[in-house]
Order: structure tokens, then C-alpha cells, then sequence
């Protein structure tokens, strides 16, 4: 922190030096080292300690952070023992694990647990999948390897949901079917090159599913798509719902992203989608993701007084055409088409789902809209076709 200000002239800080402690494991006998990338995040140096108290330095390889995992190396002094991966994809409920690692520093310990979940997601990252165990993991447990009773690697021990900082017997690890693929990459080009799609999405919900004529409410509903993404050229539109990916069943917006990611870049996939109550199968060739994209900020709209434009009124939405002095106040582009919304009842259906003034309508039921009056008469039809919503 800065020095104190008021009369304490002292207050010049030293710095301090701090060291993280955590597990990881050889998965090679050149030296090759997996751990986890919080255990290393920010480190100045990085040791090896083996099990005999051997302390070697070592460099890192690369990390990547959405699945928090870092590969190191060293020169090993002697021959060094390694251990495999397993298949994680053959894990069943009930399985027994045993974690190793370095709890509170006390070097290796064991414990042991079944396997109580697995694609567990926590929301911690964008491609959680993780392997819940009971096996005890606590502080200093993180990196190190969750094996099968065959001696294989099936996971990395990583976080732990606990309110008192001990284990609770929820434990996470990433599984080693992500962890395996990861490590190659990482090894290979020294950071990742996921898959890209270039479209934004959001999940199928029942009323969702209901008003597109999808059942069971499956997939994951297209919102958007990026202008210089892949998807677009293959004619992938807002509305679509991606029921298939290379191969894949995608039954919520999670899998879709996660297989994405792990898909090659520049591999040529079909893509089955929902159009209308019809399949439709797209080839998409996929881009690479890049990890500094910057997430877009939502401008902050301000409700500015001004003239009353012209409104009609459909679902608790006060609607009007788009013209040059709404496009100013609420910042929207010309080359956005549609109704804009200028307000919401409170209490109404769509103020539950979050709509807001000057938020841009641009297509009712797959069908695009110009005018207020557009977006009533597809509600009025949808209503006499029976839809519930």
C-alpha cells in the first residue's frame, strides 16, 4: 500500500516477500510438469521440490487461464517416474479416487473419496466441466494429480467449495480429457488456440422452445453474430437454435461453447440448426478465439427527456418506430433495423424478463419487424395459433 499520510513521515513500506505453495505432478521424463495456474500466477521464481526434498528451478511453459492450468519445467537431476492420464470421459458416480498433494505444506498425503458429480458446472470459468469428488482437498492441495484406482491421472485437484477453508468433501478437479489436450497445446505453441464461432448465446427455455416449436427444449439459441466471425459467411442466423456441432448434441449454451473450444482451428464442421421448426445442416469452417478480445461494454443508456414519439402498445411494451432522435438519445446505429422500445410496465411479463427502454426489437417469433404496429398484429397471430408465449 502507498505510505500513510497525516504526520507519519516512517510510513515508507518494505517490500515483503511472499511465497505459494501448491501440488502438481511429471507427466514426462524430460521434466515436465503440470500444476495449476493460481498455484504459479505472478511468481518472480518457481521451484520443484520432489518427494525427497530435492529443490530444483524451474521455467514456466505456459499457462492457460479459463481452465486455470500451467505447465512447467525443469532438468531433472536423475531419472524421474511419471505418471499417465486416464480416460476421465469413463468415470462413473461411485467411482473410488484417491487426491494426492501438499495440504497446509505437510508434503505428499493421500486422501481418499468417490466420485459424487460429474461436468459439474460452477460458474467459475467459461468452460467448467469439472469432476466433484469427497476425497479431502484443502489449501495447498491445488495442481495435484485425482488418480483412478488403476494409478491413472483422471483429473487435477483445483478448487473446493468450503465456508469454514477446510474440506466440506466438495472438491473440484478439471478433468483429464481437458487437462491432456491443454498440456499439448500448451507444450506445443506455448498458449491455446480455441475453436471460434463468432456468435453470441443464451439458453432454450421452455417458453422459448414452446414459441420456436422445439421439443424438447433443446440447444442454444443464436442472439447474435460477430460481423468478422465464422458463422456469419456460413449463413448462421439470429433466432437459430444449434441443436448439433460436429457431431455433438448440444443441449444448453455450456456445451456448445466447451466443444467449440476444444474443436481444431480452421476444421471444417456441420452445424444442424433450428430455423423455423425446420432442421437446417450449415458448414461452418472455424475461426481461432483470441484471448485479448475485449469484452464489449453495453453503452449505459440514459433516459433523457425529449419529445413524445409515437407509440403503440404490445405486451407491456410501449413501442415506436426508429427515428434520427431516439437512434441520438439511446446511441443505436444506423444500420440497426427495428422498433425500439420507449417503456415498460412494471409488473408486465417484460419487465420480468429484463426488457428496457431503448432496447431495439428486431424480430417477433423469427419474423422481422419494422413498426409497432408489426410487432401487435405477430402477437395477436400468436396468440389465435394458441401460444402460451
Amino acid at each position: 500500500g502507498p505510505p500513510g499520510k497525516g504526520g507519519d513521515k516512517s510510513g515508507e513500506f518494505q517490500p515483503r516477500k511472499t511465497n505459494s505453495l501448491g501440488s502438481g505432478f511429471i507427466v514426462d521424463t524430460a521434466g515436465i510438469v503440470v500444476t495449476n495456474n493460481h498455484v504459479i500466477a505472478d511468481a518472480d521464481e518457481i521451484n520443484v521440490i520432489m518427494n525427497d526434498g530435492t529443490k530444483i528451478k524451474a521455467e514456466l511453459v505456459g499457462v492457460d487461464k479459463k481452465t486455470d492450468l500451467a505447465v512447467l519445467k525443469f532438468k531433472p537431476p536423475r531419472p524421474l517416474t511419471v505418471v499417465k492420464f486416464g480416460d476421465s470421459d469413463k468415470l462413473r458416480l461411485g467411482d473410488w479416487v484417491v487426491a494426492i498433494g501438499n495440504p497446509f505444506s505437510l508434503g505428499g498425503t493421500v486422501t481418499a473419496g468417490i466420485v459424487s458429480a460429474k461436468n459439474r458446472d460452477i460458474s467459475s470459468g467459461p468452460y467448467d466441466s469439472y469432476i466433484q469428488t469427497d476425497a479431502a482437498i484443502n489449501r495447498g492441495n491445488s495442481g495435484g494429480p485425482l488418480f483412478n484406482l488403476d494409478g491413472e491421472v483422471i483429473g487435477v485437484n483445483t478448487l473446493i467449495i468450503s465456508p469454514s477453508g477446510g474440506s466440506i468433501g466438495i472438491g473440484f478437479a478439471v478433468p483429464s480429457k481437458t487437462v491432456a489436450g491443454v498440456v499439448d497445446q500448451l507444450r506445443q505453441f506455448g498458449e491455446l488456440r480455441r475453436g471460434w464461432l463468432g456468435v453470441r448465446i443464451q439458453g432454450v427455455t421452455d417458453e422459448i422452445a414452446e414459441s420456436l416449436n422445439i421439443k424438447p427444449a433443446r440447444g442454444a439459441l443464436v442472439a447474435g453474430v460477430d460481423d468478422k466471425g465464422p458463422a456469419k459467411p456460413a449463413g448462421i442466423e439470429p433466432g437459430d437454435v444449434v441443436v448439433k456441432f460436429d457431431g455433438h448434441d448440444i443441449k444448453e449454451p455450456k456445451d456448445l461453447s466447451r466443444i467449440v473450444a476444444d474443436t481444431a482451428v480452421g476444421k471444417e464442421v456441420d452445424v444442424i440448426v433450428i430455423r423455423k421448426g425446420q432442421e437446417q445442416t450449415l458448414k461452418v469452417k472455424l475461426g481461432r478465439l483470441e484471448d485479448n478480445e475485449k469484452v464489449q461494454q453495453a453503452a449505459i443508456k440514459k433516459d433523457e427527456p425529449a419529445e413524445k414519439p409515437q407509440t403503440q402498445k404490445a405486451l407491456g411494451l410501449d413501442l415506436a418506430a426508429l427515428s434520427k432522435d431516439l437512434r441520438t438519445r439511446y446511441k443505436i446505429k444506423d444500420s440497426v433495423k427495428g422498433v425500439i422500445v420507449t417503456g415498460v410496465d412494471q409488473g408486465s411479463d417484460a419487465a420480468e424478463k429484463r426488457l428496457s427502454a431503448g432496447d431495439v426489437i428486431v424480430a417477433v417469433a423469427q419474423e422481422a419487424v419494422t413498426s409497432g404496429a408489426d410487432i401487435k398484429k405477430r402477437v395477436d397471430q400468436l396468440k389465435k395459433d394458441g401460444k402460451k408465449s
